[in-house]
């Protein structure tokens, strides 16, 4: 069995809560953006800033996400 390299959280994206968070790979897939693209627009602010999530984690709101996506459309 193939496995996609596209995040599970990626292709539910519609179906998350505003209130759930997401990693870096479901960030990067949203925008089309490299990992260097994500950081530079988020000085930017252009896409919101991650937050820590956990013990070394980090992640963006689905929100702010939404709301980020949103104005560049």
């Amino acid at each position: 069995m193939k496995q996609s390299s596209i995040p599970e959280s990626l292709e539910n994206f519609d179906q998350l809560p505003n209130s759930a968070y997401v990693r870096l790979p479901v960030v990067k897939g949203l925008f089309a953006y490299s990992k260097s693209t994500v950081y530079r627009n988020i000085k930017k602010g252009r896409i919101p800033p991650q937050k820590d999530i956990s013990d070394g984690g980090v992640g963006w709101n689905v929100g702010e996400l939404r709301q980020a996506l949103a104005a560049i459309s």
